[in-house]
Order: C-alpha cells, then sequence, then structure tokens
C-alpha cells in the first residue's frame, strides 16, 4: 500500500511541534527532549466545561478559568495533557527523578547494552561544602585549589572505573554484573511520560531554588517547554505555585496581627523556629 499523508485532526501546538525530537544540552554530556505530547491550554478547558454541559464558551474566559482552576486545585483537567521526555542524566539525578511515581518510565538497561564513557563532572562553583543547617543541601564552595583538587580526583576515578567496566565485558562478564562498579557520575537514558498536572507537581519541587542544581537544571529546561506548550497554564502555575508561598492557619493569623499593628513574638506564636524564619523571611521580601 502507498504512503499517504493525512492530516492530524488532533490538537496540536505549533511551538512543540517545532521542538519535537530537538536536544536542549543539559549539564556536561546530558539532553532533554520532546518526544510526544496530547493537549494543550484549550484541552484543559474543554475538560472543566464538561461539567457545565454547554458551560462558557467565549474564549475571552479561558485564562480566567486556567487561573480558577489552578488556584482552588481542581487538578484533573489538567490531566489531561500529557507529554513525553527522552531524557539523558547522571545515575545519581535519574535516582532523585525516578522517586515522583506519577509517570511512565522506561530506562537504558546496563543488562543488555554497554553504557558510554560518559559522566558528570561539576563545575568549580558547584563543588561546594555539606551545609551546616541542611542535611540535603550544599553550603559554601570551595576556593579554587580544593575544587580542582576534588574534580581531579572525580574525574580520574570515573575513567579508572571505566577501564575495569570495559575489562570486565572483554572477559566475557556479564554485562548485569560488569556494570556494577560504574559510579553515579555515570549517564543513563529514559523515556519518562507524564501527565501536566503531575508535571507541575514534579516542577514546583525541582526548580526550586533549594533543589539539587543538577536536577534543578534540567526542572529549568522543563519549565521553558510547558511555556511553550501550554502559556495559559504555566502563566496560572507561576502565579499560584512556583511564584507563591504555603502560610498555615496560625501563620495567618499571626500576619493578621502584624497587619493590626501588633507585636508578636515566635515564643507567643506556638510555631517552630524553622516555619518563623520563613514566614518573617517571605514577609520582608513582599515588603512588610
Amino acid at each position: 500500500m502507498d504512503n499517504e499523508y493525512y492530516t492530524t485532526k488532533r490538537v496540536t501546538v505549533k511551538e512543540i511541534d517545532d521542538l519535537l525530537y530537538e536536544e536542549h544540552k543539559v549539564l556536561d554530556h546530558g539532553f532533554i527532549r520532546v518526544i510526544d505530547y496530547m493537549g494543550s491550554d484549550n484541552s484543559i478547558v474543554q475538560a472543566a466545561r464538561v461539567s457545565y454541559g454547554i458551560g462558557i464558551k467565549q474564549v475571552s474566559q479561558d485564562k480566567a478559568l486556567i487561573k480558577y482552576l489552578m488556584r482552588h486545585h481542581h487538578t484533573t483537567p489538567f490531566e489531561m495533557c500529557e507529554i513525553k521526555f527522552h531524557v539523558k542524566l547522571p545515575i545519581f539525578v535519574a535516582r532523585q527523578w525516578i522517586r515522583h511515581r506519577t509517570a511512565n518510565v522506561n530506562e537504558y538497561s546496563a543488562r543488555y547494552s554497554i553504557l558510554d564513557h560518559e559522566f558528570y563532572i561539576p563545575k568549580p562553583e558547584q563543588v561546594a561544602k555539606q551545609s551546616d543547617n541542611n542535611k540535603q543541601g550544599s553550603g559554601e564552595a570551595f576556593d579554587t585549589h580544593i575544587s580542582q583538587e576534588i574534580i581531579d580526583s572525580l574525574t580520574k576515578d570515573s575513567n579508572l572505573v571505566y577501564s575495569h567496566y570495559e575489562k570486565f565485558i572483554e572477559q566475557g562478564l556479564a554485562r548485569e554484573i560488569a556494570r556494577t562498579n560504574l559510579t553515579l557520575n555515570y549517564y543513563t537514558q529514559f523515556y519518562w511520560k507524564i501527565d501536566l498536572h503531575n508535571l507541575l507537581h514534579f516542577l514546583k519541587l525541582r526548580a526550586d531554588k533549594h533543589a539539587q542544581y543538577e536536577i534543578r537544571v534540567y526542572a529549568e529546561v522543563m519549565l521553558d517547554i510547558v511555556k511553550k506548550w501550554v502559556p495559559l497554564a504555566y502563566n496560572a502555575f507561576v502565579e499560584y505555585c512556583l511564584g507563591s508561598v504555603s502560610i498555615s492557619r496560625t501563620g495567618l493569623e499571626i500576619i493578621r496581627k502584624l497587619i493590626d499593628g501588633e507585636n508578636v513574638t515566635r515564643e507567643e506564636s506556638n510555631i517552630g523556629k524553622r516555619e518563623w524564619d520563613e514566614m518573617m523571611c517571605t514577609l520582608k521580601k513582599t515588603g512588610r
């Protein structure tokens, strides 16, 4: 049967069609590509309006409706949109990434294939000390000399284990065993398919300034893709999620007292020091 050209009847977004399969470079050897997608901003409002029957029809109201859905956490309409990424990333980043159990994942298998001689080495400014007040985070950077020593050691170790890996393969060792000596900075790849609601949750956590740098840079690329794909949903997300803060009931009462001119101390507030400091920092940034 001769090949024929069919005009698509699916919802398409030109800005994303133009990006399909294009590599967005991340870190030293990584990338992220859009492989496929389903839906658009219009898909979100269509799904929301099913509940209303004929409902709201004016296109001019799409923006307001999406903002309402985002503001009030009506998440189901956002699940009508899906996107599939091809991601190349260091293994330790992949282990963080995979903790988000709301996607479909298929990873490159080192049991069947041989991993490339590609590993991640941080830039000097990312070679930082352990944070004094955050068990999960980094603190200030080392001086240039120590940073270079650490980078040289990481590079030497990574090359050494790969030379052993190659030797194991040449000796006929099963690939599923040979891979076990490779370090976590070696690169892996996976296809990752997720709906928009869960993608935005992922981005809220991983694009945050407190997220580890190596996963945050991937999230920042994905944010730019989402902006092109569903601009109305993106703007609502930035307004009500990414650029917002969560205040507890007690915290809200404290803010009301401060607005009324009352003097409130942390000891009187019945909230922990960390929450208090976060709230005071937020108020200062907003001009209080």
